[in-house]
């Protein structure tokens, strides 16, 4: 069993920066996090794989966000720069056991197989 769980979250002004954490526990391949703002789906945000050599971003965070993992530690960083009002939901971290090809990097929630409880990122604009 994989546990996640999550940290990091709060309240910025827009164009501010945040890093969210999340602590596994267990093996994984890929970790990845998504977010869900009220009366939204949850989407997908960025994923990394186990080496750390590939990662995807949803074209929304390309070049604001940056995804790292340190497997030393267990942990999935994101760091979030230039935030906006819109970037305003609850962040989940997430592990998949889904393999594919070389560059397969899973992108949709049902990919992945354990979700952390979330943060709360909120921005004001």
């Amino acid at each position: 069993q994989v546990q996640l769980v999550e940290s990091g979250g709060g309240l910025v002004q827009a164009g501010g920066s945040l890093r969210l954490s999340c602590v596994v526990s267990g093996r994984t391949y890929f970790l990845g996090w998504f977010r869900q703002a009220p009366g939204k789906e949850r989407e997908f945000v960025a994923a990394i794989s186990r080496s750390g050599g590939r990662i995807y971003y949803a074209d929304s965070v390309k070049g604001r966000f940056a995804i790292s993992r340190d497997n030393a530690k267990n942990s999935v960083y994101l760091q979030m720069n230039s935030l906006k009002a819109e970037d305003t939901a609850v962040y989940y971290c997430a592990a998949s056991k889904a393999t594919g090809s070389y560059s397969f990097v899973p992108r949709a929630v049902y990919e992945y197989d354990y979700w952390g409880q979330g943060t709360q990122v909120t921005v004001s604009s």
